[in-house]
């Protein structure tokens, strides 16, 4: 009877002081740490039919998991409520925000990977939703397009290879940032090819929309603009394509990701020209003369690949 007794004190004590430390405490890797802890102890204790403490690990883990959820929410909320104008200069490389989230999701999504929780997947995801939305805003107050895709990117980016270091590839949160930054760098390809191949471009693009439709004979007396095309692009390509790698270079703080972004600005370069090739032989150009002075494509194809480059 008084061992009974004194046991049962014993857990109200622990309890109690357990509930005094957890009022003031903020750390919600610690806290989700303790609950996993015991959640590997219990799983032990129930293969090896031991009920004794069934009752004490439950009672703690319902001061753990407010707890937990509650620190979660708080910081969900202090995300959403950041102004962007208040935290100093500006600049496009990745912000401490998003560094500190995806330290903190990634080794939230690590640990809950062992004993998978609906509740924690659940306000994982709306922290996630807020710092997307933390990272529009910052990418907001920068003037030009292509300094916000430049934002855009290192902070995806950055993010996503904290999170690859320790969570599934298949996780919400991956799967997530790898979208975002693969959306966001294609928009940037097209943005950073637009300024020296802008003309080309539209004109393929406006050519492969009236051939859909037949109507390609519209632009049969753009003789001047073809050839104009033809030879700025001759003209210029190697000199565009060097400052254009050597700006991207420098605009990304991953040299892995900037060397990626060169090659599929390249590429798309490639099939860009391959579109002005197959435009051009079309019957309604056969007479323009400028056709003899294209690049072949194979040629460009070899030459493109000397301005890759190597890291």
């Amino acid at each position: 009877m008084y061992a009974y007794e004194n046991e049962r004190c014993m857990f109200l004590c622990l309890q109690k002081n357990l509930a005094t430390y957890l009022s003031d405490c903020y750390d919600s890797i610690a806290v989700f740490l303790c609950i996993h802890i015991i959640l590997r102890f219990r799983a032990v204790t129930a293969k090896r039919n031991v009920p004794a403490l069934d009752k004490y690990w439950e009672a703690v883990l319902e001061l753990l998991w407010p707890r937990f959820e509650l620190i979660l929410e708080m910081n969900i909320q202090s995300i959403r409520n950041t102004d962007p104008q208040k935290l100093g200069v500006l600049d496009t490389r990745p912000h401490y925000i998003t560094r500190r989230y995806a330290e903190f999701s990634s080794a939230i999504v690590s640990i809950n990977q062992t004993f998978p929780n609906e509740r924690t997947n659940t306000l994982l995801g709306q922290l996630q939703i807020e710092v997307e939305n933390f990272v529009l805003k910052m990418a907001a107050e920068f003037p030009s397009r292509r300094d916000q895709l430049i934002f855009l990117i290192n902070n995806y980016d950055m993010m996503l290879s904290v999170l690859m270091e320790r969570a599934a590839d298949d996780s919400k949160e991956v799967e997530g940032f790898q979208q975002l930054l693969l959306a966001r760098t294609q928009e940037f390809i097209e943005e950073i090819l637009s300024p020296p191949f802008g003309g080309m471009i539209a004109f393929v693009k406006e050519s492969e929309a009236l051939m859909e439709k037949g109507q390609l004979d519209k632009l049969k007396n753009d003789e001047a603009r073809i050839t104009q095309l033809v030879r700025g692009f001759s003209n210029t390509w190697k000199q565009s394509v060097e400052v254009m790698s050597q700006d991207v270079m420098r605009s990304f703080t991953n040299f892995k990701n900037g060397t990626s972004i060169i090659q599929g600005a390249l590429t798309q370069l490639i099939q860009y020209y391959h579109g002005f090739h197959k435009v051009l032989s079309q019957q309604t150009f056969r007479s323009v003369a400028a056709r003899s002075e294209l690049i072949n494509l194979h040629h460009l194809m070899v030459e493109v690949k000397k301005h890759k480059p190597n890291f």
